[in-house]
């Protein structure tokens, strides 16, 4: 199998948030386990959504998650805090990706990046739907696929 490369150099990060990594995040070999990075890249994502004034979730409207790609570079420990970058790219018409860069300031670390993809879902009709105009008046610097 093809091993997982994500390079987000040349992309813009437009939100940023801290978390501490918790004794109860640790996993049997003693370092960061993958269930609980997930847990905080779903997180900073949700906070980034939060301050952009979006519902990740909503009556009608809404966002949902496709898929993760995580690509992890260092061990994280106990009371590590941690940056979480977040930005956006490849809208198509639907959604596009959300992407992290996650690093430990301590000593400029980079620990791992990911990548979420999500579109907009009408959960009334449960079904994909448009990019709300809004949402992405919200990000002019994003680049498009379609």
């Amino acid at each position: 199998m093809a091993r997982l490369k994500l390079d987000f150099s040349q992309q813009q990060f437009c939100y940023s948030t801290h978390m501490t990594v918790r004794s109860t995040d640790i996993n049997a070999s003693n370092h960061l386990g993958n269930d609980s990075m997930i847990s905080m890249i779903s997180e900073a994502r949700a906070r980034f959504l939060f301050d952009f004034g979006i519902k990740e979730a909503a009556e009608a409207e809404g966002i949902i998650v496709t898929d993760l790609a995580t690509m992890y570079r260092a061990e994280s420990h106990s009371r590590d805090q941690l940056l979480f970058e977040v930005g956006v790219m490849d809208f198509n018409r639907y959604g596009g990706d959300i992407i992290f860069r996650i690093t430990r300031p301590a000593d400029d670390t980079l620990i791992a990046m990911a990548k979420s993809g999500f579109v907009f879902f009408d959960y009334r009709l449960g079904k994909v739907v448009e990019m709300p105009e809004a949402f992405r008046a919200l990000f002019p610097q994003v680049n498009w696929l379609d």
